[in-house]
C-alpha cells in the first residue's frame, strides 16, 4: 500500500524530482523513494551522492542495473564484502571500475588483472585513482 507521502513524491514532476536527486537541501524523508527510484537519470544521480547513508549504498550495490552499481563501485565508503561484490559482478564495467578503487586489494586487483575483458584487466594494472567529486552551486557534492 502507498503511503500519502510517497504518493506526493511519484506526483512530483520529474525535473523537479531531477532537481531534488542533486539538492543540497534533498527532504530526508524523500531518499528511500530515490533508492527505488523508476527513472535511470534521476536514480543515478542520487547514485552519485556522496552523502549516501550505508544503508543507501548497500540498497544500490544491490540494483539490478549495472550503471547504478557501476557509480557505487567508485565509493570510497565500500565494506569489504561490497568491494568483493564488484570484483565478481557479471558487468565488466563494475569491475572495471573497483579496480581502480583505493579500496581493492592486492589480490583483489592481481584477481582483476586477469580478468577476462582486456579493458578491466588492462584498468587493474595502473595505479589506483583517487575518488573525484564535482559540486555545482547549489547541488550536493557527487561522485564523478
Amino acid at each position: 500500500m502507498t503511503n500519502a507521502l510517497e504518493k506526493t513524491y511519484k506526483a512530483l514532476p520529474l525535473a523537479e524530482r531531477l532537481d531534488l536527486a542533486l539538492s543540497d537541501a534533498l527532504p530526508v524523508e524523500y531518499r528511500p523513494f530515490m533508492v527505488h527510484e523508476q527513472w535511470m537519470v534521476i536514480k543515478c544521480y542520487f547514485a552519485r551522492r556522496a552523502d549516501l547513508t550505508p544503508d543507501e549504498v548497500a540498497a544500490l550495490i544491490e540494483d539490478q542495473d549495472h550503471v547504478i552499481r557501476l557509480c557505487i563501485a567508485k565509493r570510497p565508503d565500500l565494506t569489504l564484502a561490497m568491494v568483493e561484490k564488484c570484483v565478481k559482478d557479471r558487468d565488466p564495467n563494475v569491475r572495471h571500475a573497483i579496480s581502480r578503487n583505493a579500496l581493492a586489494s592486492p589480490a583483489q586487483r592481481a584477481q582483476l588483472q586477469q580478468d577476462e575483458d582486456p579493458l578491466v584487466a588492462r584498468a587493474a594494472s595502473k595505479s589506483i585513482k583517487e575518488t573525484q567529486y564535482r559540486q555545482r552551486p547549489g547541488q550536493t557534492r557527487l561522485i564523478k
